[in-house]
């Protein structure tokens, strides 16, 4: 079907984003795209993984919050 592809790719969070891989509910920062896999990111740093775009979600706002938290505290800059 025309199409599918660009609604799929409609689906794919943007760079700089905070998303879910559905595979195994880790959460990470989009980093960009690698070939046909979307680049993930732990919260904080770490080592990118590649995540098929079918299998990309957007996360949700508690997930993202928590994201941004552990982000926060591994560059220590939380108020003293």
């Amino acid at each position: 079907m025309v199409g599918e592809g660009a609604d799929l790719e409609a689906c794919v969070p943007e760079p700089g984003s905070f998303a879910v891989d559905v595979r195994d509910g880790r959460v990470g920062r989009v980093m960009g795209r690698v070939g046909p896999y979307v680049q993930l990111r732990p919260p904080g740093g770490g080592s990118e993984w590649d995540c098929p775009p079918d299998a990309v979600r957007p996360a949700p706002p508690g997930l993202v919050l928590r994201a941004r938290v552990t982000e926060v505290n591994r560059e220590g800059q939380l108020p003293r």
